[in-house]
């Protein structure tokens, strides 16, 4: 006979059934060495997972993500991590805003059927088989005591028009089982409304039925067998990733992008980051999508040398202070090209700040301007040169400041150009991307040492003064290292044979010395625009441009790709978000 000892109540019942009497020792340890060989087979039911993305046991939101063709992404999460990951989820659970369901606790079965409420099957060993104190009784007052829970359910609704965005909504559990009672898999993961109802109109193995019926749910998210579905867009597939990364973010699990092609790579988190300002979740997103990206290094710089705009919005959406900074610095030098599309994409915090720091490099710029222009040489008596003093000199400052001028002021403007017949929109654009584009350089088609105006930015911006990035290009090709960036030895030639009396050998080699003192003093004047807040001069520099992808060649600096000035300095004050 067995008897039972006095503790038994708290036992946790391990396997599908085992003896415990007063054996010896070794028969004891002889039949737990044996206890992992025994058959299970139809002693335990079906026990669903509880992780992502269905917890099985611990799930209270219910989310359907579905798309025209019935494909299909179900997923059983939490509403607490939801709430604190996302602003949507925190209002639309509110007690204002819920649409929740009460999931009523199962009630216990009647003391003849001996059997244990769904869910605490193995709470613990019964004591007393004649119904005592630990018997059915017990079982059935400790399942009265079980609260209430409730349960949210939302679906994915694409809407009816073709420019709807995508949204989910709450359903009840009655309408959900109503528009999808025809589909595979339609059943709620919570199960259906019957399957509660059916426990109060009859006590007869309810609940192994019940039971039953909540294991083949939940297996059947995942291994439910339904008809070939036609293969859903691209459109939809990329519907379906965003969702899947947006939840696989909340739970803390590394989202499936992209980490070979930059460009797919910045259009997947793009999609994210837009379907995470949609859920009030960009807090959670963001530094997800920065890490990511910045694993490309030397191609993530290049591509922002190239699409400015587009990184600046994705840089102020995931928070990025690098991606942000890096674009920022690139929009500030082509100003004012873009502005529109700026203003389109953009919100006025993050306008404001482009605004202040073109107007701080324009302060810097004037500043410059004017001590370029007082640029001169003396004499051997430390006089400043004049005709009466030295002429040929004199000609050597007076050929400096009109290149200056002429490079640094938009051409004037043709009476009928005056009258209304300026260039097309459309050339306005074209000119205001190649030649302020991180690809823009000086060269003319007249001569190599002459940087062309922009004289359609120059009409676009106001016709104020001329654009950032056509001073920029003056102003870079004043700082180069190389002399004969600009007034090389034809065109000094050429000027000086202008004056045939003073035309010879000696003094075209006196003027071009004098010249390139000249230009001396300007490469010292013009260095505080030389300077670059550029993530991209420290990777070539080091690197040499190495990265697949990109443009730009080995050995080169931010200055050989691109002509504008990127002297701007972005620290933590300026970003749109502290």
């Amino acid at each position: 006979m067995v008897s039972q000892p006095e503790h038994s109540t708290s036992l946790a019942l391990r396997g599908a059934s085992s003896a415990v009497g007063s054996r010896s020792s070794q028969t004891h340890s002889h039949s737990r060495s044996r206890r992992y060989n025994r058959s299970h087979a139809g002693g335990i039911s079906y026990a669903p997972l509880n992780e992502f993305p269905v917890f099985s046991n611990s799930g209270d939101v219910e989310i359907l993500v579905r798309v025209r063709t019935g494909h299909e992404n179900r997923y059983l999460l939490h509403r607490h991590t939801l709430t604190r990951s996302s602003g949507f989820f925190e209002a639309s659970t509110s007690d204002e805003w819920s649409r929740a369901q009460t999931l009523l606790p199962e009630p216990a079965p009647p003391a003849t059927t001996k059997a244990l409420p769904a869910g605490t099957e193995l709470a613990r060993i019964g004591e007393d088989p004649a119904g005592g104190e630990g018997g059915a009784g017990a079982l059935s007052s400790s399942t009265a005591l079980v609260a209430p829970r409730k349960r949210w359910r939302y679906e994915l609704d694409e809407g009816t028009g073709d420019n709807d965005v995508p949204m989910l909504v709450q359903r009840d559990e009655s309408s959900s089982a109503s528009r999808g009672a025809s589909g595979p898999g339609s059943g709620s993961i919570f199960g259906g409304p019957g399957a509660h109802s059916s426990s109060h109109k009859s006590h007869k193995s309810t609940h192994s039925t019940t039971s039953f019926f909540r294991s083949v749910a939940n297996l059947s998210l995942t291994h439910h067998s339904a008809p070939a579905l036609p293969p859903p867009s691209q459109a939809e597939q990329d519907l379906l990733r965003d969702y899947d990364n947006l939840f696989r973010i909340i739970y803390n699990y590394p989202p499936l992008l992209d980490g070979i092609n930059i460009a797919d790579a910045y259009v997947q988190c793009k999609s994210l980051l837009t379907l995470a300002d949609q859920y009030d979740a960009l807090a959670v997103v963001g530094p997800r999508v920065d890490h990511h990206l910045l694993q490309f290094q030397s191609r993530l710089w290049k591509q922002i040398a190239k699409y400015p705009i587009s990184y600046l919005r994705l840089g102020y959406l995931a928070r990025s202070k690098v991606i942000f900074q890096e674009a920022l610095i690139h929009v500030v030098g082509q100003w004012p090209a873009g502005e529109r599309s700026l203003r389109a994409a953009l919100p006025d915090a993050v306008l404001e700040i482009i605004e202040d720091k073109v107007e701080e490099l324009e302060e810097t710029v004037a500043r410059v301007e004017g001590r370029l222009f007082r640029l001169n040489l003396t004499t051997r008596s430390g006089e400043r040169v004049a005709p009466a003093t030295n002429y040929l000199d004199w000609l050597a400052v007076s050929l400096f400041r009109h290149w200056l001028a002429d490079n640094t002021t938009p051409p004037p403007i043709a009476p009928e150009r005056r009258r209304g017949t300026v260039a097309a929109p459309n050339t306005i654009t074209q000119h205001g991307h190649s030649g302020g584009g991180p690809r823009g350089g000086s060269s003319s088609s007249t001569s190599s040492t002459t940087v062309p105006p922009a004289l359609p930015l120059a009409l676009a911006s106001g016709g104020h003064g001329p654009p950032l990035a056509s001073l920029g290009r003056t102003y870079r090709t004043l700082g180069a290292a190389h002399a004969g960036a600009y007034l090389a030895h034809d065109e000094c030639k050429r000027f000086l044979k202008l004056t045939p009396e003073l035309y010879s050998r000696d003094n075209l080699r006196r003027f071009e010395k004098r010249v390139d003192e000249l230009k001396a003093m300007a490469r010292e004047v013009v260095r505080p625009l030389m300077g670059s807040g550029l993530e991209l001069d420290v990777r070539h520099g080091s690197s040499g441009g190495g990265g697949s992808g990109g443009g730009g060649g080995g050995g080169t600096t931010a200055g050989d790709l691109v002509g504008y000035l990127t002297c701007t300095r972005v620290g933590d004050r300026d970003l749109p978000w502290d």
